[in-house]
């Protein structure tokens, strides 16, 4: 059993990826995170000595808190959100324990510079259907809660990347987009460190799904027929976004936790359906 206030890694590593997830502010010291400048998915930085000024932003808001170990910076920040009225845990081990338990950490290098409201803020085509719906699902999950984009005509991207300080994705000849025979989406993973078993089973599916090979995954022809049909439902892109965002923790939730189960019916005899 954890300690009070403090939950263990095992805990968080089931909520890091839904959309229940606490907020995640890494209060690492400065020479902590030099000596390894990556974070847990999703995770913010903020300084611990400031925060009696920041704790206000999280007001109503689970929120976890990581330093190097568990100890007085996660759990003194906690402790000041908690007086705040936000709810507050410290992961117990911290960025320590984490690592050692082989949970997934996100490589900050390959992060674009945030703007000045601490957004990442990317830019692509609009009228998105699979990859383009995947990667702002796979960033806001497991990189940036936070980030924006920005959905304009194709001739547009990199001029609006440009003009705006977006990072354009999954267009010709940039970095964020496809590598061989992988889509956008694999690239993500790559790059950001993000592999993990349940994240490789629901890449097989948006590959197929975007590169019309339904034959990697059965559940690839099924992904694109729900993302084309949200395509015709909504006109706007990030309306279309926010429902492709509920898709996208279905099949993660099924990839995670669901890919042995079965349903048929009728149901066996004692057996609900």
């Amino acid at each position: 059993m954890p300690a009070p206030d403090t939950i263990t890694a095992a805990q968080l590593a089931r909520l890091i990826g839904t959309p229940d997830a606490p907020a995640l502010l890494d209060v690492r010291t400065g020479e902590d995170f030099a000596a390894d400048p990556r974070l847990l998915p999703g995770a913010l930085r903020r300084d611990p000595r400031q925060a009696p000024d920041w704790a206000a932003e999280f007001i109503g808001r689970p929120a976890v808190l990581v330093c190097q170990r568990g100890l007085k910076l996660s759990q003194g920040a906690a402790a000041w959100l908690r007086h705040a009225g936000a709810p507050a845990e410290s992961l117990e081990g911290g960025f320590e324990g984490w690592a050692a338990a082989g949970h997934p950490l996100v490589r900050t290098d390959r992060l674009p510079p945030r703007d000045g409201r601490g957004r990442t803020v990317w830019v692509t085509r609009a009228r998105p259907k699979v990859d383009r719906i995947a990667c702002p699902w796979l960033i806001r999950r497991f990189v940036d809660p936070g980030a924006v984009f920005l959905f304009v005509a194709p001739s547009e991207v990199l001029a609006v990347a440009d003009r705006f300080g977006a990072t354009p994705f999954d267009v010709e000849a940039v970095f964020w987009s496809h590598r061989g025979e992988g889509c956008t989406f694999d690239t993500m993973l790559d790059e950001l460190g993000l592999r993990t078993e349940p994240l490789d089973r629901l890449a097989k599916i948006v590959r197929g799904a975007d590169t019309a090979r339904p034959d990697l995954a059965p559940e690839a022809a099924g992904l694109l027929a729900a993302s084309l049909g949200l395509s015709r439902m909504h006109r706007d892109d990030l309306t279309q976004l926010e429902a492709g965002m509920a898709l996208y923790d279905a099949f993660y939730r099924w990839a995670r936790d669901a890919v042995a189960e079965t349903h048929n019916w009728p149901a066996p005899a004692g057996r609900a359906a």
